[in-house]
């Protein structure tokens, strides 16, 4: 059977795309153009960059050969797995800063109180890990693939679940529930660990574990095992290339706000 290269060119997700950007480069277009004392630092460019490729990484998950590929090969459905839970949120989030955010602040923080728990990173960590591990169960893995709705919510629940674990450790305004000290290390771990321990599992389970992909025709010689293995493979290493860079770039700027903090302090004690 040959591979099928085809874009899907879903309209819902072009028209959601074109939304999502006209509003941010709008609000990014404000901000440069507004009377703020430092708008290129309120609004640099590299968050511009940040955001279109998190609209990009959308694209190419959704509509670009990869999705088509997901119904025939493995791996290449764990490649859009990883591109909406981990690469998508990281750059969307990374796009903003306190400036860009300020109309909807207040309503950020309203939102944290009223859903509690639910907007703490305990239950971020959970609906991570819960989310992924659910989905990677062969019974609902299956129904996704053959049932067009199941699997438009099986993609909404990992943008969710990604935005929400990601929003935590990256989120420019300051959450109530803000992450401190070890924090971020600990909840970096406790999530990486166990996703990356599914990943594992998928790469060295004995026999394929899906019927939907055992009973498909088969692409590029890749037999069903060894896809899922390479699928496998795919999400342990991308959970633990994520979680290295995302440390390494915690670590950098707990230095840039604790050496803020001290000028802060020396500026009070010479006032």
């Amino acid at each position: 059977m040959s591979a099928d290269l085809s874009w899907t060119l879903e309209p819902g997700v072009l028209i959601g795309v074109a939304i999502v950007g006209g509003v941010y480069v709008t609000r990014w277009r404000e901000v440069r153009a507004g009377n703020s004392a430092r708008p290129a630092a309120d609004a640099p460019v590299w968050r511009l960059c940040c955001f279109v490729g998190s609209l990009l990484c959308t694209l190419i998950a959704l509509v670009s050969p990869i999705d088509a590929l997901a119904d025939q090969l493995f791996l290449m459905h764990m490649i859009q797995h990883v591109l909406l839970l981990d690469l998508v949120p990281i750059l969307a989030i990374l796009g903003f800063t306190k400036v860009i955010l300020r109309p909807v602040t207040r309503a950020v923080h309203d939102l944290e109180q009223r859903a509690g728990a639910l907007a703490s990173p305990a239950f971020a960590v959970v609906l991570y890990v819960g989310v992924i591990w659910l989905w990677h169960v062969p019974a609902a893995y299956d129904v996704a693939l053959r049932h067009p709705i199941v699997h438009v919510l099986e993609h909404v629940s990992f943008l969710i679940a990604g935005s929400l674990y990601w929003w935590h450790l990256l989120s420019p305004i300051r959450a109530r529930m803000r992450l401190g000290g070890m924090g971020p290390i600990v909840y970096m771990a406790s999530t990486k660990l166990f996703v990356g321990a599914l990943g594992m599992g998928l790469a060295f389970a004995p026999t394929a574990l899906y019927s939907y992909y055992v009973h498909h025709a088969r692409v590029w010689g890749i037999s069903a095992h060894d896809d899922q293995s390479i699928a496998g493979f795919i999400m342990a290493i991308e959970q633990s290339l994520v979680m290295g860079v995302a440390l390494v770039v915690l670590f950098m700027r707990a230095l840039t706000e604790s050496e803020r903090e001290q000028q802060r302090r020396e500026r009070y004690e010479v006032a």
